[in-house]
């Protein structure tokens, strides 16, 4: 089982629009549940992971957005209108328990925002991040970071054009980066 975080950003580094929703939801190509190569990274996940936050708006769409996926989030609470099968706990740890015992041999999509995902990585359980960089400049929003920890190590695995214009770039989640040097390589 790999934890996979699989988060949209804008061009100039916002996972969510001035107006909260995600990076993804403002490209003109995107479609839900179809575009942005979320059909291809599904395929290996059986469960998908988030915080409250992210979770709350699904219980009012037309679509249940996991209809193949467990459903874990990290919650204070369980919202109400929460489908039966949705496992909520407050407890970071013990829902990582949780995940992993229900776990069946798939990946783990974690679906939440730069908290969630600091959450998980701090536990040492995020394995890799998923970035989609939309061609999009938003001039606000949440950014990716500080939330996340800028020290997390990343190690390049892949990338791959999207159609539409988006860019898919894969890294493991290896540790924590060196420090940042003081002067550009050319000139050291």
């Amino acid at each position: 089982m790999k934890i996979r975080a699989r988060v949209s950003m804008s061009a100039d580094g916002y996972v969510t629009t001035p107006a909260g929703w995600p990076a993804l939801t403002a490209d003109p190509a995107f479609v839900s549940g179809e575009s942005h190569g979320i059909r291809e990274f599904l395929e290996g996940c059986e469960a998908a992971l988030m915080g409250r936050t992210t979770f709350e708006p699904a219980l009012t769409n037309s679509r249940w957005p996991w209809p193949d996926l467990d459903v874990f989030v990290l919650g204070s609470h369980r919202p109400a209108g929460s489908p039966d099968h949705v496992v909520t706990d407050h407890d970071p740890e013990r829902l990582l328990e949780k995940i992993r015992a229900a776990n069946r041999g798939g990946d783990v999509h974690l679906v939440g925002g730069p908290r969630t995902i600091q959450t998980f990585y701090a536990l040492g359980a995020l394995d890799t991040l998923e970035l989609v960089v939309v061609p999009l400049l938003f001039g606000g929003g949440t950014r990716l970071t500080p939330a996340l920890d800028p020290s997390v190590g990343l190690a390049f695995r892949r990338e791959r054009a999207l159609p539409g214009g988006s860019v898919e770039i894969v890294y493991a989640c290896e540790g924590s980066r060196s420090p940042l040097p003081d002067a550009p390589a050319s000139q050291r």
